[in-house]
């Protein structure tokens, strides 16, 4: 019966996004699509290769999300520019900026992140939130990191011991 529910909501969802203006795409490449990768699609993109703004569901191999894109994508990997929501993929990278949870089992913020980043290997460069893996590492943290290397180059926790030990710390860290 719960299948059965979350089907005919998709089914439902789909025909809904259907009548807003490029509410559905598919994709084998960015360049072999139904419509063009700079179109931004509101509602559903179901992609081997895909590559547009977005305002919905990503689901493919490797999902591409250029602009300011928000909602849900889920693939092998995930690339953005500006996300707001969540990746779920066995990598995920944004480039300039991500609001929301990354789950894979590599992630990396290049620019700023807040949010929830978990997986075997957390990368971020400016976060705010919470890291969960066996390595998790950022410049600039304002939050708490829980794994087995965790590593924040910000950490002053540490300054004032002898021969300044190094900023990361087994188990948790945090920075606040």
């Amino acid at each position: 019966m719960k299948k059965l529910f979350i089907i005919t909501a998709l089914v439902i969802s789909v025909a809904g996004l259907q009548a807003a203006e490029h509410g559905f795409q598919a994709s084998l490449t960015p360049d072999i699509a139904v419509h063009s990768k700079t179109d931004q699609i509101n509602g559903l993109s179901l992609s081997v290769w895909g590559e547009n703004p977005q305002h919905g569901v990503a689901l493919g191999f490797v999902n591409g999300s250029t602009g300011d894109s928000q909602g849900l994508t889920c693939g092998l990997f995930n690339y953005a520019d500006a996300y707001t929501g969540v990746a779920w993929g066995l990598a995920n990278y944004s480039q300039t900026s991500f609001v929301g949870w990354q789950s894979g089992a590599v992630n990396i913020a290049k620019g700023t992140f807040t949010g929830f980043q978990d997986g075997v290997v957390n990368c971020a460069q400016e976060f705010q939130g919470c890291q969960i893996a066996l390595v998790n590492y950022t410049e600039n943290l304002h939050g708490v990191q829980i794994g087995l290397v965790n590593i924040a180059l910000n950490n002053s926790w540490f300054d004032n011991f002898p021969n300044k030990l190094a900023t990361g710390f087994p188990i948790v860290n945090w920075s606040f």
